[in-house]
């Protein structure tokens, strides 16, 4: 839980430093300016709150790293998802209403999920997790996508290095191999997610685990 607080503070911080044109500068959502990637957080913080809002008595069915659905297709920025994104983001009218729509939902998410017993169970997507799983996704979630809004911001921070860390071990266990240490944390997410591509070297030290590279973790 301590690692989902981290990892939401420094992402709703690096929002509330966005100035100007950073918000219409490329994100490392495929498609996605910084705005469309903001309104993707709205919805993130949202699904938080109604997560917390529905418990469940059941058995746990899946661990943090179990819940992620592996794929090999790369988003191309034109699936329905996506284009209704973009068409939210812009809607607003302006990055500021946007901003504090964010703000809104991200602090009460974290409000909620303060609240939360990590031993309790939720319902999710048809999967039962503990609230202690439930939020160790959202660190994956919160830090990829921490690294998507700075991808092209050099001057706004990046997320926090053990939340980095972290989303590193979740994605070698959801992938069932380790990365390879010649490999930092951010590099090995950036390459094993598709967010970009392997340097030679690179794929040198990935060898054969390369093949099963990159993947999408849905």
């Amino acid at each position: 839980m301590d690692l989902f607080f981290r990892s939401w503070n420094a992402l709703q911080h690096a929002v509330k430093s966005l100035e100007g044109g950073q918000w219409l500068a490329p994100s490392g959502c495929t498609g996605w300016l910084v705005q469309d990637l903001v309104f993707h957080l709205v919805i993130d913080a949202q699904d938080i709150l109604i997560t917390l809002a529905t418990p469940s008595e059941a058995e746990p069915t899946h661990t943090a790293a179990e819940y992620w659905e592996l794929s090999t297709d790369l988003p191309t920025g034109t699936e329905p998802e996506s284009l209704f994104t973009r068409r939210a983001a812009v809607s607003y009218g302006t990055t500021a209403w946007l901003a504090h729509h964010f703000d809104d939902l991200a602090q009460a998410a974290g409000r909620a999920a303060a609240l939360a017993d990590p031993a309790s169970k939720v319902e999710t997507r048809d999967y039962v997790l503990t609230v202690a799983d439930c939020f160790e996704t959202y660190v994956v979630e919160a830090t990829l996508h921490h690294l998507d809004l700075v991808r092209n911001l050099s001057e706004v921070d990046g997320p926090d290095a053990d939340c980095l860390a972290a989303t590193r071990r979740t994605v070698e266990t959801a992938l069932g191999s380790p990365l390879p240490s010649a490999l930092d944390d951010k590099s090995a997410l950036l390459v094993a997610t598709g967010r970009r591509a392997a340097t030679d070297e690179e794929k040198a030290a990935l060898g054969s685990l390369a093949e099963k590279l990159p993947i999408v973790l849905g």
